[in-house]
């Protein structure tokens, strides 16, 4: 068995650095890759105890899962960690035709070989919670049902229209689900209470979460009745707080561990795809707060008058926010995928290189997922913190211009409406 703790496939790119913080902020020295990584790039991070991948088959379907994942996860179990996750999204949106969570749970199991797997999806650090078995998150100022969330039940891609997560991973894959609620996780036996769930054969174990404790009792059943020396696991950010908090206990971490403060830097560039509500008040705070406006039809093909609009904003000192939509009900809203998201990410780029800028923030799940493979990026670290869910990363690319480019990926969901000011300045 080797000393590493865990690894992780996320399953995009601002859940994977989500995961990321999670980990190296307490103190578990972690590497993300953007590939599965060779022994190589491995060896170049000796000391790291979780290895995280990331992905992008939160959006893809069932077919791109079953030709690509079983590779990775493969290669993942290779790493002999005690635990390999595969990190979604708190809100866990997904279908049958795209990210089928169910699907990777099906492919996961077969390749770590575990008769059964855990899926802790609460976040209570994001606002997310797991009552029963049905999903609550935060918006708006108030906890919603996931299916009467304001935004998440509009999702343009994997809309939640069902709030048991029984019912919603029940459409996605034919296996069989138990759930451990939240009486079961406080009550003083949790692991009779898993037991006599375990005795009924569940080829998938749900958790409920709601505060500290149940997350700290998630995470020692996770640790102490893992059905093989190295498992497979689903689940948020949640899952990691979860082991984190057992890890402490048991000595595998230190019990305190401090972060460097990121430093203020100006300019920098921002770039969205994202349609999400939250972030379309992030984009109007900047520009009501000194921002370089400048949108992006995204059925342009050409976006050098973007480019040359913020090169001539980013020479004057100014930090630019370079956006396709604002909000749902804009008429770009819905025209992401992997076509806009890599010519973002070639626009990004263009826009680093050649203005020496050297830090950014990419906002939306696809948007980062595609937009950084045209980078050139090999890994990154973690920085420092800045809003929960989207730490600041530092990139290693070796023989790259953006080499030690500074990098924050957001979801639609995550940061306050001053976020991008944040990503600026000394907070």
């Amino acid at each position: 068995m080797s000393d590493r703790l865990f690894c992780y496939y996320g399953d995009d790119f601002t859940g994977s650095t989500d995961a990321l913080e999670a980990l190296a902020s307490n103190g578990v020295q972690t590497v993300l890759f953007l590939e599965p990584p060779s022994d190589a790039a491995l060896a170049r991070f000796p000391d790291c105890r979780a290895i995280g991948v990331a992905g992008e088959s939160r959006s893809r379907d069932p077919q791109w899962m079953s030709e690509h994942l079983p590779v990775i996860f493969a290669r993942l179990a290779e790493l002999r960690a005690g635990i390999c996750q595969y990190k979604v999204c708190s809100t866990f949106d997904s279908s049958p035709e795209v990210g089928s969570i169910g699907r990777a749970l099906e492919i996961g199991q077969y390749v770590f070989r575990t008769p059964w797997a855990p899926v802790v999806v609460a976040a209570p650090h994001l606002g997310r919670y797991m009552l029963f078995g049905n999903l609550f998150a935060a918006g708006g100022g108030a906890i919603h049902r996931i299916d009467r969330h304001p935004t998440m039940r509009r999702h343009p891609v994997t809309p939640m229209d069902e709030g048991d997560l029984r019912v919603h991973l029940g459409r996605q894959t034919h296996r069989k689900i138990a759930l451990l609620d939240v009486l079961g996780l406080s009550c003083e036996d949790p692991e009779a209470r898993l037991d006599a769930l375990l005795a009924d054969s569940p080829r998938v174990v749900l958790f409920d979460g709601l505060d500290e404790r149940t997350l700290r009792a998630s995470g020692r059943l996770l640790w102490t009745r893992r059905p093989a020396l190295c498992s497979f696991a689903a689940g948020s950010s949640g899952l990691i707080h979860a082991l984190v908090e057992h890890w402490r206990e048991c000595g595998e971490i230190p019990s305190t561990y401090s972060v460097v403060k990121p430093q203020p830097v100006d300019p920098v560039i921002v770039i969205s795809g994202s349609c999400s509500p939250v972030t379309e008040q992030q984009i109007r705070w900047a520009i009501a707060h000194g921002f370089a406006d400048i949108r992006i039809d995204a059925a342009e093909k050409d976006h050098s008058t973007a480019l040359n609009a913020a090169l001539s904003a980013l020479s004057r000192g100014k930090s630019v926010v370079l956006y396709t939509a604002l909000g749902v009900g804009d008429r770009n809203a819905g025209q992401g995928g992997e076509k806009l998201g890599r010519s973002l990410g070639v626009l990004l780029r263009e826009a680093l290189i050649r203005s020496g800028v050297r830090r950014a923030l990419v906002a939306g799940g696809d948007t980062s997922s595609h937009a950084l493979r045209e980078l050139g990026i090999e890994s990154l670290i973690f920085a420092g913190p800045m809003t929960p869910g989207a730490p600041l990363c530092r990139c290693h690319a070796p023989g790259n211009a953006l080499d030690g480019l500074e990098l924050v990926l957001k979801g639609g969901q995550v940061g306050p409406e001053s976020f991008f000011e944040m990503v600026k300045s000394e907070r």
